[in-house]
């Protein structure tokens, strides 16, 4: 396939706006980038995309997501609001995940897999849980991701909330499927270890996981998204949440850990030394009203931040709007957080962060071998936009109403705004059917906990 009439946006280091040129497609990658008379006159038989004047530029990539949140919009929570974080744990999350069964999950995927390729996300890395519905969770969420045709990284939460024999079901979840993507069984899935967060895991927890992942492998957790969870690691064992961490050996290359609203500035030192990803996710911080993430000082520390959403739609260019604007309102000043912060974050950590993972190729990027993962934007600028000032466009200007087109590994999932890997109204219709009775299921799981709660 050839793209021809499109502006090309290549997100590359050096970041290049292309005119004139065309972009030919070939076993999912993209194999050549020029003159578009000079490609159309060598392979004049090649299928061709007509971008008609649209912007062509590498899908969004989320480093952070929960896919089986989906069920959770518009579902009333019993009594009274919650009043902070752990609160909301425990009368919200909680209890929802464990009213999930392995057909909840596969709609849940189903419902947020159709939500990126609208919204142009390409990529995600999704953190699951599913107490009473974990062997195969993982399996299930795969087959869906494959079949949309979108790509992601899996892992299962390991926590010690549940039991210890939940416990031991996760761990053999996420190492039964690290085995299952190894050597790219599954091109466009991948594995990490889940683990839900200090709060909710032993010493011994920790100490089993660790022993039991193999050479490589990184972990993908919550870190000091409130106060509650550095509080406990000090009640508990004496130890911010990050030095408890490091000493059991979690953190590394390959490790990502949600949020880090709440580290100091030793912790931020143990990061960058480490080279741990962080992900930043303004919206969910701001919802759950944990505070801002200190997100320009673990940048400057040398911490590679990435950008995510938490479960909220995979709107990335919303999550830059709140990631520019959030930062300003907390310190009061006008001058905090500049976009091209977030196009370090969104744009190249983010790639760098997918690369982990998808090794065979560049992700995130216009170039000759990388990964043919792109969209087309139907951007009109009123002023001029260039390679420059793009991070502000796409702050104030871009919405991802825009885009039309999303293809990844060299296949149309959707063109002209039509998705073609998914039946999207059949796909919310079931999902309205199915939401009533896991409702039903967390009412009674949270009556439960309120009962025990009192005896």
């Amino acid at each position: 396939m050839i793209i021809t009439n499109g502006t090309l946006i290549t997100w590359q280091m050096e970041n290049l706006i292309l005119e004139g040129m065309a972009m030919r497609i070939a076993d999912g990658r993209i194999v050549e980038i020029a003159p578009q008379r000079e490609l159309l006159d060598r392979y004049p038989q090649e299928e061709r995309l007509d971008a008609e004047g649209q912007y062509v530029m590498p899908g969004n990539l989320c480093a952070h997501t929960h896919f089986y949140g989906a069920f959770a919009r518009g579902m009333a929570i019993p009594g009274a609001a919650p009043k902070d974080f752990p609160q909301i744990l425990q009368k919200l999350w909680w209890p929802l995940d464990r009213s999930l069964t392995l057909e909840d999950v596969r709609l849940s995927t189903q419902v947020m897999l159709a939500d990126a390729i609208r919204h142009g996300t390409t990529m995600l890395i999704d953190h699951h849980a599913s107490p009473n519905a974990i062997e195969g969770s993982l399996d299930v969420i795969a087959e869906e991701v494959e079949k949309a045709g979108l790509r992601a990284v899996l892992c299962y939460e390991v926590s010690d909330r549940d039991g210890p024999e939940k416990t031991q079901a996760g761990i053999e979840e996420n190492l039964r499927f690290l085995k299952a993507c190894e050597g790219g069984k599954r091109p466009l899935v991948r594995a990490s270890f889940g683990l839900h967060a200090s709060l909710t895991l032993s010493d011994r927890t920790l100490e089993r996981c660790r022993a039991a992942v193999p050479e490589g492998v990184g972990f993908h957790l919550h870190v000091a998204e409130s106060e509650a969870d550095e509080y406990d690691s000090l009640a508990k064992w004496g130890l911010r949440v990050v030095d408890r961490l490091h000493r059991h050996g979690i953190l590394g290359r390959n490790t990502i850990l949600a949020h880090c609203v709440h580290v100091d500035a030793r912790e931020m030192e143990i990061l960058a030394e480490s080279g741990s990803w962080v992900t930043h996710q303004p919206r969910s911080n701001m919802n759950n009203a944990v505070g801002v993430a200190p997100v320009e000082s673990l940048l400057r520390i040398g911490v590679p931040v990435c950008l995510g959403t938490d479960g909220f739609p995979s709107t990335m260019w919303v999550e830059w709007k709140f990631a520019y604007l959030v930062q300003k309102v907390w310190h009061r000043d006008p001058r905090r957080m500049p976009a091209n912060l977030i196009a370090d974050m969104a744009i190249y950590n983010n790639a760098a962060l997918a690369g982990r993972f998808f090794t065979e190729a560049p992700l995130g990027v216009l170039q000759e071998g990388a990964f043919a993962d792109l969209i087309l934007v139907d951007y009109h600028p009123h002023t001029p936009l260039t390679a420059e000032n793009l991070p502000w466009h796409i702050v104030f200007g871009f919405h991802e109403s825009m885009v039309t087109t999303t293809i990844v590994n060299g296949r149309v999932l959707m063109k002209d705004r039509r998705i073609l890997t998914l039946d999207e109204a059949a796909v919310a219709a079931r999902a309205r059917e199915f939401a009533p009775r896991t409702w039903q299921r967390y009412q009674a799981h949270v009556l439960g906990n309120e009962e025990s709660s009192e005896l």
